[in-house]
């Protein structure tokens, strides 16, 4: 929690020295192709079931089920919320399994599929943040349950922003739990050779952020850019901006 002077270069206390940025939704905007990708793939699947449809909602059902998760935790939690149980099946399912991972694979395809095909946007300010910690010396890491981390930094031109990467593949090669856990965050400061409270936390999912909170980062941060900046605070940031760059000094910002 915060209890000190914010730098006026970067807006976090003064004993910060390391960020520990997510990734979608707070660096580039794949938030909204993950989202599309969820509810192609959930609703071919839902399709198939007998009784009524109700088609997987992109805002709703994303932010409260799967928006921050691994995708198997992602896949469980919207079949949960639907009453629906299916076997773990294995990593290597094909997509059309009617399994965790079968589904979780489809939902990969497609996500591949759309950065193929409409390439990867990153925010502006997200990287003028980026820049301007980077030069006030703070150490730096990306931490996404994505399994496709490398390639969408790569694709966003900011891969050499960051020091080190916790991601999917991460996840899965150490069997660390998913958002709302805390560990894929330890486990980048551990790597950075921070303790957690001279860490800071940026996120835009509610998860994340309870993994910040979980953790005993010395600061998180809500990024809001669905207008959730309340719920974000009830999940426990210590503060809510729209865009990172507005966390930077107003001699910064002109």
């Amino acid at each position: 929690m915060d209890d000190g002077a914010a730098s006026p270069t970067t807006g976090l206390p003064e004993r910060i020295r390391a960020c520990l940025f997510d990734l979608d939704g707070v660096l580039t905007e794949t938030a909204t192709v993950h989202a599309a990708a969820w509810k192609e793939m959930f609703d071919a699947f839902l399709r198939s079931r007998p009784g009524p449809f109700v088609p997987f909602d992109p805002v709703a059902d994303y932010d409260a089920y799967v928006d921050g998760k691994t995708r198997a935790d992602g896949t469980r939690s919207f079949l949960a919320s639907r009453h629906i149980e299916l076997p773990d099946g294995s990593p290597d399912d094909p997509p059309s399994a009617e399994t965790v991972n079968g589904l979780g694979n489809a939902k990969n395809e497609i996500v591949l599929r759309l950065l193929d095909s409409d390439g990867v946007h990153v925010y502006a300010g997200s990287v003028r943040y980026l820049k301007a910690v980077q030069a006030a010396g703070l150490h730096r890491a990306v931490v996404s349950s994505s399994a496709n981390c490398e390639s969408v930094l790569k694709a966003a031109g900011i891969a050499d922003l960051f020091e080190i990467r916790v991601d999917g593949v991460t996840i899965e090669k150490e069997h660390l739990p998913g958002k709302p856990a805390p560990d894929t965050y330890l486990a980048a400061a551990r790597e950075l050779g921070v303790d957690p409270d001279q860490a800071a936390v940026f996120e835009d999912a509610i998860a994340g952020v309870q993994a910040g909170r979980a953790g005993t980062f010395g600061f998180v941060v809500g990024v809001d850019r669905v207008g959730q900046a309340d719920a974000l605070r009830a999940a426990g940031a210590d503060t809510v901006v729209t865009d990172l760059a507005d966390l930077l000094g107003k001699a910064d910002q002109s």
